[in-house]
């Protein structure tokens, strides 16, 4: 493919490419890690990979550089594998199509991978590069951040030398991050009896889709609607006035993403087949006009379906409809340490019915302080054992707690100031980092987060500002100049 061709910064863009071809869903990063390996091995450059798939390629100082310190440049080698739901896609053999859309680049009918193919890309242009200013750099290539931060909490101390790092896995040009929020998933299962369908009922299938959805802490505070809110809020609102029966409600797919489509097969009572359609256009049009300005694209259909081979029993079905009707999604707190800064929030990511009768609900809980998120993750587990349900916890993992004097801040604060004659945002995130996993293993490390801009992250609607890029290059070569 060379549909990026054109793109400055050439090198940048062409490894971004090249990465898209190259499968890499969370957990079988198998062929990039065998990119990256052999990448080392054409450029001469000393590379280690560890038990669980980490790689560190490691490139000596430029000339006149050699007694600067060491510094770390880092990305994740998974993406987040989501298409919408009329792409024909294989996320374990298929490549990423990426195309230019006036001011960005996206892809067809899937996530770009742009998170976090691009910080991957500027890595690979450094390292594969003869004529740039740097001293000692290390290259840091982690595995399965998207699903659990898996290789950041695997990684053993010495792996890298470095004592200062920078993530390149930010989504904001113009910000530079100093802190992350902690986050743990919270699961529950319902178990239920499957019944056999009853006589005079008509099966249907209600579909909920065409949401922004968007990342689970980035975009939490952008009032974004939850499909599985949305189209159990009606199923609720059926059960206060007729007797329905629930074949089967799944919704979501990531834990860190806000659930874009929710689809559910239920049966009605025949002789009030009309009724219902009444009732269904009705919250339809509720719905649209509640999130005309936030969710212009929603879609929500009402279709007969065929018969399923059965229904859960009606204990069952309560549980489950009154459970999501209470569970907590969104905001819970806003920072007062950090003015406009989410400090506490909880995704109700996903509903899936599973092998066994069971019914598996994901939730993730995150905040800027160990107390508020554990808070969080009781909150959703209290509801969730008010029915009866078997809820899990994850490890989860620690927040970064930000350093405003930190010396790689600095030098990237008068890096930007420098190329762009403005002052940078210096903030938070609270979005879920590598860093506060870093941190607990190389206590005194040096951090700091940037990167272009990303909208529509852990979405088929995500795209990468092209401008953005640019800037971004730019800012990263001064800060290993200058390091």
């Amino acid at each position: 493919m060379n549909n990026l061709k054109g793109l400055t910064p050439a090198s940048v863009w062409s490894y971004f490419e090249n990465i898209c071809q190259i499968p890499r869903p969370s957990k079988h990063e198998e062929k990039i890690i065998g990119f990256l390996m052999d990448f080392a091995r054409e450029h001469n450059l000393p590379v280690k990979k560890d038990s669980i798939g980490n790689v560190l390629i490691s490139k000596s100082a430029s000339k006149g550089m050699e007694n600067r310190r060491t510094l770390v440049l880092q990305s994740h080698l998974d993406m987040v594998c989501e298409k919408n739901s009329g792409t024909v896609h294989n996320f374990d053999t298929d490549p990423i199509k990426p195309y230019i859309d006036g001011e960005w680049v996206t892809a067809e009918g899937t996530t770009l991978g742009a998170d976090c193919g691009i910080g991957i890309a500027a890595q690979l242009a450094i390292l594969s590069s003869s004529d740039l200013k740097h001293g000692p750099v290390e290259c840091l290539f982690t595995v399965d951040e998207e699903t659990g931060l898996t290789g950041a909490n695997a990684l053993e101390p010495g792996f890298f030398s470095g004592e200062g790092l920078v993530n390149l896995d930010s989504e904001d040009e113009g910000e530079l991050f100093i802190g992350c929020a902690g986050g743990i998933d919270t699961v529950a299962t319902i178990h239920y009896e499957a019944i056999t369908v009853p006589e005079g009922f008509f099966p249907v299938r209600i579909a909920v889709n065409g949401f922004l959805g968007g990342h689970s802490g980035d975009d939490i505070n952008k009032n974004r609607g939850n499909a599985i809110k949305v189209l159990n809020r009606f199923l609720w609102q059926l059960t206060q006035n007729y007797e329905i029966y629930i074949a089967d409600l799944n919704g979501g797919n990531l834990r860190n993403a806000i659930a874009r489509e929710a689809f559910a097969t239920i049966l009605i009572p025949l002789p009030i087949k009309e009724l219902i359609t009444v009732d269904f256009n009705i919250f339809r049009s509720t719905i649209e006009t509640e999130m005309l300005l936030n969710e212009p694209n929603i879609r929500l259909l009402l279709e007969s379906t065929e018969q399923p081979q059965f229904v859960i029993d009606r204990l069952s079905q309560s549980r489950l409809i009154n459970a999501l009707y209470a569970c907590p999604h969104g905001i819970l707190a806003m920072s007062t340490r950090m003015p406009g800064l989410v400090e506490t929030s909880t995704n109700l990511a996903s509903v899936k019915f599973k092998a066994g009768n069971t019914i598996e609900i994901t939730t993730s809980q995150r905040s800027d302080l160990e107390s508020g998120k554990l808070d969080a993750a009781y909150m959703v587990e209290s509801v969730f054992k008010m029915i009866d349900a078997d809820v899990r916890h994850g490890e989860g993992y620690p927040g970064w707690v930000p350093n405003p004097s930190s010396e790689l801040l600095n030098i990237t604060r008068t890096s930007y100031i420098k190329l762009f004659e403005t002052e940078p945002i210096v903030r938070s995130i609270h979005a879920g980092l590598e860093c506060g996993l870093f941190l607990e293993k190389f206590p005194g490390l040096d951090m700091i987060s940037f990167g272009p801009t990303l909208r529509g992250v852990h979405s088929p609607d995500e795209k990468i500002n092209i401008q953005t890029v640019d800037k971004f290059w730019r800012l990263l070569l001064e800060v290993i100049a200058q390091y």
